[in-house]
């Protein structure tokens, strides 16, 4: 295949900061070259390549976040009630798109500390 999904963007009034939650949450690495206007994360596999996983950039943009997200990153957890309570302590927050009406609701939908919707799965069946 000649294409290939290099990172994922997030516009961000505070970049740094955003990429410190997200690094975080996912357990990967800030990059080398921090600026104030652009940081990035990759996720370390021992590959040098960091095949099959984009990365996330996360650029300046100072403008505040208004709407809803068009797209957003869907986690599958270990343990979905656990994730979710880490997630928070990292400065995430419970949010409700609507999902509270949906009576098979399986996820939790929530926020990053600059207002990005992400959802976190119910545990995958063994």
């Amino acid at each position: 295949m000649a294409l290939r999904l290099q990172c994922i963007t997030v516009d961000a009034r505070d970049p740094l900061a955003l990429a410190q939650f997200w690094a975080e949450a996912l357990g990967w690495k800030i990059g080398e070259d921090i600026n104030d206007v652009e940081v990035w994360i990759e996720r370390e596999l021992g590959d040098p390549k960091n095949t099959g996983f984009p990365d996330i950039l996360f650029l300046k943009n100072a403008s505040v976040k208004n709407v809803k997200n068009r797209l957003h990153l869907d986690l599958r957890p270990d343990n979905q009630d656990t994730e979710v309570a880490r997630l928070e302590s990292l400065g995430a927050k419970r949010v409700d798109i609507g999902q509270s009406a949906e009576p098979t609701c399986t996820w939790v939908v929530m926020a990053d500390p600059e207002g990005n919707e992400f959802c976190v799965l119910s545990a995958r069946p063994n």
